[in-house]
């Protein structure tokens, strides 16, 4: 028995356009009901929302069996973290803060088993394999495993081309908020310079045949960086629908 198919990394390959939702609740109830509210893509937040490996498991666990495909975001590209994300059963990761080749590089090779990489061999006990279920796990994940890496920095996009030519990237995120901080306009990724350059490396990655993603949360934002070449997208952030929606339900009922 293989490795389970990455469906999520054939739509990409195939250039059909993918629309997820960021989760940050940390929780695998709020997970599940995310996962059956018809997205194509769950992005499991391990960077700016506070999960670590058992919260991301268990929310790996009730994403699983449901329609969504599950992407990892780790709070860094550390050969442990990545293992250990991969063991967990995630098959696609997204690694934040990539400026180089030579990072990326190290990446794909993090990812994958040898000959072609140096992920540890510890599939035996790890739900990857389903307990070992999977008997040929370790010869047939390498080709199932999706690296997004994210470009969210000047010194990112100076390298963007050299990134898209490492083989093993099957996309690269753009991270509009960091970069227009990056590009001297904290917190306003609307700022014409800023949004030119999204436009600009969005391009770039679908022209080189690796998939471009990005996050927004504006309708009208959103159809411009598909028109841009944006194949996976997320549309919205479970903390801030949930926020604004008990906020705007405080306010009609508020007492005071």
């Amino acid at each position: 028995m293989p490795a389970p198919e990455n469906s999520f990394k054939r739509a990409l390959a195939q250039g059909r356009p993918r629309f997820g939702c960021w989760l940050g609740l940390c929780s695998p109830y709020a997970a599940e009901i995310a996962a059956r509210a018809g997205f194509d893509w769950l992005l499991i937040d391990g960077e700016h929302a506070p999960n670590d490996l058992p919260t991301i498991a268990a929310q790996l666990q009730v994403i699983d069996p449901l329609p969504p495909q599950a992407v990892v975001r780790l709070p860094m590209g550390e050969d442990w973290a990545i293992k250990q994300a991969l063991d967990a059963g995630a098959q696609t990761l997204l690694i934040p803060l990539v400026e180089s080749a030579a990072q990326a590089e190290r990446l794909v090779r993090a990812t994958r088993y040898p000959p072609d990489g140096h992920r540890g061999m510890g599939a035996a006990l790890a739900r990857a394999s389903r307990f070992s279920e999977i008997a040929d796990y370790a010869t047939t994940a390498n080709a199932e495993i999706c690296l997004l890496v994210q470009v969210e920095t000047r010194a990112g996009l100076a390298a963007l081309d050299d990134i898209l030519a490492v083989d093993g990237v099957d996309g690269v995120f753009i991270g509009p908020t960091d970069l227009s901080a990056d590009m001297g306009y904290p917190g306003d990724p609307q700022a014409p310079e800023v949004r030119a350059a999204i436009r600009d490396a969005l391009g770039r990655i679908a022209a080189a045949g690796k998939a471009p993603g990005i996050l927004s949360v504006d309708d009208d934002e959103i159809a411009a960086h598909l028109e841009a070449g944006a194949r996976f997208v997320a549309v919205g952030i479970d903390v801030t629908l949930l926020a604004g929606a008990l906020r705007d339900r405080a306010r009609r009922w508020s007492s005071g």
